[in-house]
């Protein structure tokens, strides 16, 4: 194993390689509503990787190469906005318009072969203004034994995307659960229902903007009090 592989994944990354994407106030970065964490002093700036140059190593190229020329032929050139390589992985950065274009020849095509796609998370960044939500999807080829990941970014003032469901199956309790708790709309899902929370629940509890307290809860008839009246923090 390389030193750069025996790396925690922890580990801050070098001056250049990220992208701010905001400021996290307190543990959870909950606004308008008081932080029960005990951490409401905290603040944070919020950043993700930048985007890779080539070459990006290993057979990170022979994936981006078999997927760009397969896209290049279908007249699908602006389909990867970014491909950012960070901690010994590789994400491309899709545009919605594209996202079943491309996991269609991710899936199908010899030379990639992600046959399997292990599900997708929602991310919310609150002041990243017009990419506020983003839908993560990790992809697995057992052919050759590979890992990627596909990311999608959307306005939170029109949370659509393309459902995977008619390319990986298995993304159909994923994506139900990815709206559930961030509001992101998976345009043609057979049934996008809540998954976790009851039907008439206000609001999409993993997002930033959700209040961390004040929410009364009802379970099996008995009423909880909500967590800002239940405890306090000196």
């Amino acid at each position: 194993m390389t030193e750069e592989q025996n790396q925690p994944g922890n580990v801050p990354a070098e001056a250049g390689e990220v992208r701010t994407a905001g400021v996290r106030h307190g543990m959870f970065g909950a606004q308008g509503t008081g932080d029960t964490s005990g951490y409401g002093g905290l603040v944070q700036p919020v950043v993700y990787p930048g985007a890779t140059q080539r070459p990006y190593g290993g057979w990170f190229d022979e994936v981006a190469d078999a997927l760009e020329h397969r896209l290049a032929d279908g007249q699908l050139d602006t389909a990867v906005e970014q491909v950012v390589v960070h901690r010994g992985e590789i994400t491309f950065h899709v545009s919605r318009d594209h996202l079943l274009a491309v996991a269609q020849l991710l899936r199908d095509d010899e030379r990639l072969r992600f046959e399997f796609c292990a599900g997708v998370s929602g991310v919310h960044y609150p002041d990243d203004t017009g990419r506020e939500l983003h839908a993560v999807y990790h992809l697995l080829s057992m052919t050759h034994n590979r890992r990627i990941r596909l990311e999608v970014s959307v306005p939170d003032s029109d949370p659509h995307v393309p459902s995977l469901v008619p390319v990986y199956p298995t993304n159909d309790w994923h994506e139900r659960e990815t709206y559930d708790m961030f509001g992101i709309v998976f345009d043609g899902h057979p049934a996008l229902t809540r998954i976790l929370m009851p039907d008439d629940w206000p609001g999409f509890p993993q997002r930033k903007d959700y209040p961390l307290g004040g929410i009364p809860v009802e379970y099996k008839g008995g009423s909880v009090p909500p967590p800002d009246q239940r405890r306090s923090y000196s």
